[in-house]
């Protein structure tokens, strides 16, 4: 049994240091049910369900069929069950920096039971090389985070064209990016450079995030 914060209703399941995260947490919240929380964030459960379940939910209007997703940010899988639920046809592959993160997503969020490919390695390294193989993928979930923070380099012009690189007509990618405080700031910043380079982009409000719907 874990800890429990009878105020706050917060059952803290594990804990543990990543060298990847820091110090991550699996709580069981009323009502968000488990998360998995590093740098006092939720990375994968709780409120990301939504926030994903809302983005992808409203992207399935529009793109009835997904041949091949790419997860760029597994985390403990909350993404990947959704796409799963949504498109049970589609190859998922999801890249993930931390081991640790893929291991709670087995324990605790039921990642073990989403048929797809997991590959731990950095997801810079792995986007180039899947465009050098001119691999495509129809629709692409950007969610890397380290703690709270976005490392600097997925924030760049060459991240996002990398991205763009290796979406076929007709796809879509998603960038999901914290909405609150300064973050907001950074979010609009993010924007422009995301119009620079796509088609179309649409923005979606879920909860304290915004989610950038990116077309070719």
């Amino acid at each position: 049994m874990g800890k429990l914060d009878i105020l706050k209703g917060i059952r803290v399941l594990e804990e543990l240091d990543s060298p990847v995260n820091g110090k991550i947490k699996v709580v069981q919240t009323l009502g968000w049910g488990i998360s998995i929380q590093a740098g006092n964030l939720t990375q994968s459960g709780g409120i990301l369900k939504d926030v994903w379940g809302t983005t992808l939910k409203r992207v399935s209007k529009d793109k009835g069929v997904v041949e091949n997703c790419l997860i760029l940010g597994l985390g403990g899988g909350s993404a990947a069950r959704l796409v799963r639920s949504i498109w049970p046809e589609a190859k998922i592959c999801g890249v993930e920096l931390d081991p640790l993160m893929v291991d709670l997503g087995m324990k605790y969020l039921r990642l073990s039971e989403v048929n797809m490919d997991i590959v731990i390695d950095d997801a810079l390294k792995f986007c180039s090389e899947a465009v050098k193989s001119k691999k495509k993928y129809d629709l692409i979930l950007n969610d890397i985070y380290v703690g709270p923070m976005i490392p600097g380099e997925f924030e760049t012009d060459d991240f996002v064209k990398t991205v763009k690189e290796m979406m076929p007509d007709d796809s879509c990618s998603i960038f999901n990016r914290l909405y609150y405080g300064e973050k907001r700031i950074d979010a609009v910043r993010f924007l422009k450079k995301l119009e620079s380079q796509f088609r179309s982009v649409l923005p979606i409000y879920p909860e304290a995030n915004v989610m950038y719907v990116c077309k070719v």
